[in-house]
């Protein structure tokens, strides 16, 4: 796995000061986390959080926080987490060079080895 830590693109650190903003909350911080499931056997969760556990990374960027829980963190080395908007949709995504292969929506993957 890639021991490099993960990295929040300027696009995703923009939309979550704006939801920090919008929602009048300045202490949110994305959080993102891998779970079991989807068609591909691990998928990504992002939300909210306030509260930073004892086992967090804190990736910063433009006094945004994204928090990654240690379990999740093996999965996410070199991780780039951005966020895309297209006429269809709008949603962070994460550019894992982790992944061996993900599903079409870009929201489950699934790996060789943890």
């Amino acid at each position: 796995m890639n021991e490099t830590a993960p990295t929040l693109s300027l696009s995703a650190a923009t939309r979550v000061a704006a939801l920090k903003l919008r929602q009048g909350k300045p202490d949110i911080k994305l959080r993102l986390s891998v779970v079991g499931g989807g068609c591909s056997g691990f998928q990504y969760r992002f939300g909210f959080d306030e509260t930073v556990a004892e086992d967090d990374l804190v990736v910063e960027r433009d006094g945004v926080a994204m928090l990654i829980d240690a379990t999740s963190l093996p999965f996410l080395g070199g991780a780039v987490i951005d966020y895309t908007e297209t006429l269809g949709a709008a949603a962070f995504q994460v550019k894992n060079p982790n992944a061996q292969s993900s599903c079409g929506c870009g929201s489950s993957f699934s790996v060789f080895s943890v």
